[in-house]
């Protein structure tokens, strides 16, 4: 039977008074309705580590849009945010060999253990009371994967970590309407260049079938 992770995040969330979580945010339409969740219920602190996107400019972009997101929300109590240093060669060491698989296979986990795991080292090093991660409300995401990685992390670095599946009670949705409210920019790949590449082709592939339609009309 699947785990209802929604329900260990609101359990976990109300076993302390305003627990303290390190979020690990991947860009601003995610972390908006997650902040929303759970920025009453625990003192939050985002933590952008984000190695795998690309270019240089998009990274920045995204970086910018959170920071304006976190400013404008304005919850009750403040968020703090935490920036990593930014080194994408992090992202490609951890992925190599796995180039060629397709988005959502074994590279992507790859991917989710790099900053699931500087997420977790971070949590334990400063003595948060858990880590949580924005990445599970995307569809595209597999929760039981992330939520796996992350208990595996959370006991590598000694870590508590927050159960999640964001995408649950409408989150996804709810992403799209806030980004909307606050004019966030909204990409169209996940942020490294294989998930770009992929997103390219699919666009090519969607442009040609409606062109073939078109023709057969």
């Amino acid at each position: 039977m699947k785990k209802n992770y929604s329900l260990e995040t609101d359990r976990l969330l109300s076993e302390k008074d305003m627990p303290t979580v390190l979020l690990h945010c991947c860009c601003a339409p995610c972390s908006s309705t997650v902040l929303e969740r759970i920025a009453d219920k625990a003192k939050v602190t985002v933590f952008f580590f984000n190695p795998n996107i690309s270019p240089a400019d998009e990274y920045e972009k995204r970086l910018t849009e959170l920071k304006r997101l976190i400013s404008e929300m304005k919850p009750e109590k403040p968020i703090e945010l935490l920036e990593a240093e930014y080194d994408p060669q992090e992202f490609f060491n951890a992925v190599k060999g796995l180039e060629n698989i397709p988005e959502g296979g074994e590279r992507c986990k790859k991917c989710f253990e790099l900053r699931l795991g500087q997420t977790a080292k971070e949590a334990g090093a400063h003595g948060f009371d858990l880590f949580a991660t924005t990445l599970t409300i995307s569809p595209l995401k597999n929760a039981e994967v992330l939520n796996e990685v992350g208990e595996e992390k959370a006991k590598e670095f000694g870590a508590k970590w927050l159960p999640s599946d964001f995408k649950k009670k409408d989150g996804y949705k709810r992403s799209v309407e806030l980004s909307a409210k606050y004019g966030l920019y909204r990409q169209d790949y996940c942020g490294c260049v294989f998930s770009k590449k992929e997103a390219v082709e699919r666009k090519k592939r969607t442009a040609a079938e409606k062109a073939k339609t078109g023709e057969n009309k």
